[in-house]
């Protein structure tokens, strides 16, 4: 029999810039005879089963011929079985009834569908506008994105924004809260990256007195605090794996259970998370909830770096020296030099040295030089113009990489050998060696890999 794919839709492989979730989402043939197929979920119910009725038609015989029926009810997706003969299951579990996620698999019989969002590309008319509020940019995807955050920030929506360190995306996040109707409503920064580990729920969620040691008094969490009006989770792909539940629990309930409570209370948040992660990278290395992902992405912005739109280096620039310097001037020699800069550090960086050149200006022209001199602590390179984690990090993984490659080197790529001087795991070296590149089957130095030693990398 032909199937009537009019109703199918394509997943996205590549992440675009862009993108929204429909309302409803993409059932997907993940085991069994018919992989592969597809059919989307709208306002009408879809239906699953081995009869030519169903609006799926699957060829499985161990499927009833109406065995399944999905409906989007008040934007919550439905499952009911229809007195199927071999059951329906999630996780192993019979139901008759059920309320679920993206991410969900659901079995019957011997094939398992997953329900994903209905993702689609947004190509948004550049703005006439070269500036969203604060954030400045006339490169097209700039222009782009301030259109669509103009029509975002108007709803309720979701948004995740994706970009590298310094590209400022918590600006972008509050010029969302400042341009909508929450914008009278307190807009809280959580930085999931800096928290300690043990104490991001009761800091997220909150405590009552005595539910662990310390706990002194009863605390309001960071969701409570936001409640009417925006809360940014920033470095949200830093959360610990163990923790990404409760959040999932909060952003589906909207209600949050301090710590040490039985009890919820019902909080109006509009959430916006950053992280200059690849999520979708993290989601397939299993670092990463796949349903906590889905429910973040609704709109997702990809902020692009600086070096991908060199055209807006002037436009920021005098953006920078009118605040910092009103009345100086840049030498064209100075705007070349600050052109052709590779900015590893991106906007945040190139202010950083702007407001540097303006204090330390000594006529009517900014002091480039003394200020990019100043950038660093030329002894170990040591990045002074970038906050104190993101510089810190940067030192660490220098560190990391030149050690491995010169112990490596020295040991012929023999991993036990090198990982008995260096004092640490097998396990954690190989992670190292594959992180930073050293292939064994490359050359080092003319030295071929493998010294004939009690073990190899591979």
């Amino acid at each position: 029999m032909s199937r009537d794919r009019s109703n199918v839709t394509a997943l996205l492989d590549d992440a675009p810039s862009y993108s929204r979730q429909n309302a409803g989402g993409i059932f997907v043939v993940i085991k069994g005879p018919d992989r592969g197929e597809a059919i989307r979920l709208t306002n009408e119910p879809v239906s699953f089963g081995s009869g030519p009725q169903c609006s799926l038609v699957l060829t499985d015989k161990t499927v009833s011929r109406k065995h399944l029926e999905a409906s989007l009810i008040d934007n919550e997706v439905v499952m009911t079985d229809c007195g199927s003969t071999n059951g329906t299951f999630i996780q192993g579990s019979r139901f008759e009834r059920i309320s679920i996620g993206f991410g969900a698999e659901v079995k019957l019989g011997r094939t398992v569908i997953k329900f994903l969002p209905d993702e689609e590309i947004v190509e948004p008319e550049p703005s006439v506008q070269t500036a969203f509020g604060s954030i400045v940019g006339g490169d097209t995807k700039m222009r782009q994105m301030f259109t669509l955050l103009e029509d975002v920030a108007a709803t309720n929506a979701t948004v995740l924004i994706e970009g590298e360190t310094g590209t400022g995306k918590e600006l972008i996040a509050e010029e969302i809260h400042i341009h909508s109707p929450r914008k009278d409503g307190p807009f809280v920064v959580f930085d999931c990256g800096s928290v300690p580990r043990e104490l991001i729920e009761s800091m997220l969620f909150g405590h009552v007195k005595g539910s662990f040691t310390g706990a002194i008094t009863d605390r309001r969490g960071a969701f409570a605090e936001a409640h009417g009006g925006t809360i940014f989770l920033d470095e949200i792909g830093e959360m610990a794996l163990d923790l990404q539940p409760s959040l999932l629990r909060v952003l589906d309930k909207r209600a949050v259970r301090k710590v040490g409570s039985n009890t919820y209370e019902k909080i109006d948040v509009r959430v916006v998370a950053a992280t200059n992660r690849d999520l979708r990278a993290e989601v397939a290395k299993k670092t990463f909830r796949e349903d906590l992902y889905y429910r973040l992405a609704v709109i997702r912005v990809s902020v692009p770096p600086l070096r991908e739109r060199g055209s807006d280096i002037p436009l920021l620039i005098q953006h920078f020296v009118s605040s910092f310097g009103p009345g100086l001037s840049v030498t064209p020699e100075d705007m070349a030099r600050l052109v052709r800069h590779s900015w590893p550090g991106n906007v945040r960086e190139l202010r950083n040295v702007i407001e540097r050149a303006c204090l330390l200006a000594r006529g009517s022209t900014i002091n480039l030089e003394d200020a990019l001199v100043s950038e660093a602590a030329p002894s170990l390179g040591i990045r002074t113009d970038l906050p104190f984690k993101e510089a810190k990090g940067q030192l660490v993984e220098r560190f990391e990489q030149e050690y491995i490659e010169d112990l490596m080197r020295r040991h012929k790529m023999n991993l036990s050998a090198a990982a008995r001087e260096a004092q640490i795991d097998r396990k954690h070296l190989r992670e190292l060696i594959r992180k930073y590149g050293l292939d064994p089957r490359h050359k080092m130095d003319g030295e071929a890999p493998g010294g004939g030693g009690d073990e190899e990398l591979d």
